[in-house]
């Protein structure tokens, strides 16, 4: 899908979450820079940069740097930085999410004390954190963006944990929005259905969801990682200037459907 030719030109931008070329960041990344933004992309750790170094590669990021959110520091370096390459920040993509495995593979009420406040740490308060550093960079106003799931508004069988956990994302993203308004920054959640990427591997039978999502969903088809940077491209640009506090669906249709 080719982006509009200068929609985003001049405006600096953060990507968090890039596992690899085919994870939910990477299409966001690629749609933005296809836009003519300038990025800064993070990668996990040592193990995780030669799959996330190819996509900064691809979209011509002017920075790539280490970031675990449960690592204390390392979010504030990041942010240093981005203040003294650009002196702003127009957007930000936070498309991280995590559980401990057992955790997520039981039912939630058998869930950890720590399993769970790992996944809301994670999941949810690294959104918070990041707004808070971002916030001082989007002196002309800006948006942030997280990726949800409809597992946060209806019960998706195997989704267990994360389904409360991206229910306070998307509440968490609600307030934002009402807190950084008079500022000028939006702030939303992209919810995307079902798609092959690696993070959603570790859901257990994925597949069952996948092949729900095709034939139940109205285009009777998954969306894309290109689909959900698509919009959230839109997202991000002056043409959503009056979009915030919103839950952007991109399934096919699907969340409507009983």
């Amino acid at each position: 899908m080719d982006m509009p030719v200068g929609l985003l030109a001049g405006k600096t931008g953060l990507v968090v979450g890039v596992a690899n070329d085919k994870s939910i960041a990477a299409g966001c990344a690629k749609a933005f820079s296809a836009a003519g933004a300038n990025l800064a992309l993070t990668y996990l750790n040592e193990k995780a940069k030669p799959h996330v170094e190819p996509v900064a590669n691809a979209v011509g990021a002017d920075l790539l740097m280490p970031l675990d959110v449960e690592q204390d520091g390392q979010m504030e370096t990041l942010f240093a930085a981005i203040e003294e390459r650009w002196g702003r920040l127009d957007f930000l993509l936070h498309s991280i999410a995590f559980s401990p495995k057992d955790d997520l593979h039981g039912r939630v009420v058998d869930s950890s004390r720590e399993g769970f406040g790992r996944a809301m740490d994670v999941s949810v308060h690294s959104f918070v954190r990041m707004a808070r550093l971002a916030e001082p960079l989007m002196k002309q106003g800006g948006c942030m963006l997280t990726v949800s799931y409809y597992g946060a508004e209806k019960v998706v069988d195997h989704y267990n944990i994360m389904g409360p956990v991206k229910s306070a994302l998307e509440s968490t993203m609600r307030y934002m929005s009402s807190e950084l308004g008079p500022a000028g920054i939006r702030v939303n959640a992209l919810s995307p259905g079902p798609i092959e990427t690696r993070a959603a591997s570790g859901i257990a039978d994925f597949d069952t969801l996948i092949e729900q999502a095709k034939t139940r969903a109205p285009e009777r088809k998954l969306a894309t990682i290109e689909d959900v940077g698509a919009l959230a491209t839109c997202l991000v640009s002056d043409y959503a200037r009056s979009v915030t506090g919103n839950v952007a669906y991109v399934d096919g249709g699907y969340h409507v459907m009983s």
